[in-house]
């Protein structure tokens, strides 16, 4: 085991997810091939051991703290990017049937390549969230919904709400500024026919505080939702 790798070993080990020897095994190889793969195309700025450990394996699964995942649940990572939180969480709870959705193709070469070295098994699937999301197979199919992206909470919710089923889930992982998107996404989760089910605050990363939401999904979106990506962009909810 090289000295990275140990680095990697120890913080996982220290933290509140109990995990086995495969998991720990499993996270290492994906550090290196993140960090591998990242030298040929853009993935992440987070290349040192340690901060992969905290900023995105542990990241990931601190939703987990916000909301319980059922055994067996259907997940979709929508925006899943380098595969986070949708990897982690897979690699922390197999049980999970998880779909990993990204509108690049080149991360979905990268994240082929990953889920076979690993052993994880994941459905891929290359379309921007709007359009998907629009399909009969796709549409209001999932149990939980999860998502690290950037954009603001009230335009993040129009692309993600449509994925959910009925009394499902949408969680967030989102920056020491949700209370201020939250309040301005109040028009967006009355649209989308969402309700707040959980706010979790994390500092696992002091420079970096981590807020969690998750809202529950209380009846159906109207077929005008999404809207076109323009759309969303230029007049969010």
């Amino acid at each position: 085991m090289t000295e990275n790798h140990s680095e990697i070993t120890q913080i996982l080990e220290e933290s509140h997810f109990e995990m086995t020897d495969l998991m720990i095994n499993k996270f290492e190889k994906y550090a290196e091939l993140l960090v591998e793969w990242n030298k040929k195309m853009n993935l992440t700025a987070i290349t040192r051991p340690e901060e992969i450990a905290k900023k995105h394996f542990l990241d990931s699964l601190l939703l987990l703290d916000a909301y319980e995942i059922p055994y067996g649940a259907s997940g979709i990572d929508v925006g899943t990017g380098a595969g986070f939180p949708g990897v982690p969480l897979k690699i922390f709870r197999p049980d999970i049937k998880l779909t990993l959705l990204d509108s690049l193709n080149k991360r979905l070469i990268f994240l082929e390549n990953l889920i076979e070295i690993l052993n994880v098994k994941a459905k891929l699937v290359h379309s921007r969230a709007e359009d998907a999301s629009r399909k009969v197979e796709f549409r209001e199919k999932y149990d939980v919904v999860v998502s690290r992206a950037v954009a603001s909470l009230n335009i993040l919710l129009e692309y993600c709400a449509p994925f959910v089923k009925v009394d499902g889930f949408f969680v967030a992982l989102k920056g020491s500024n949700l209370q201020n998107e939250l309040s301005n996404a109040q028009n967006a989760i009355k649209n989308l026919n969402l309700e707040v089910f959980n706010l979790v605050e994390s500092s696992l990363m002091s420079e970096n505080d981590r807020n969690i939401i998750v809202l529950k999904k209380i009846s159906k979106n109207l077929n005008i939702y999404p809207r076109q990506s323009a759309k969303i962009s230029k007049k969010p909810l």
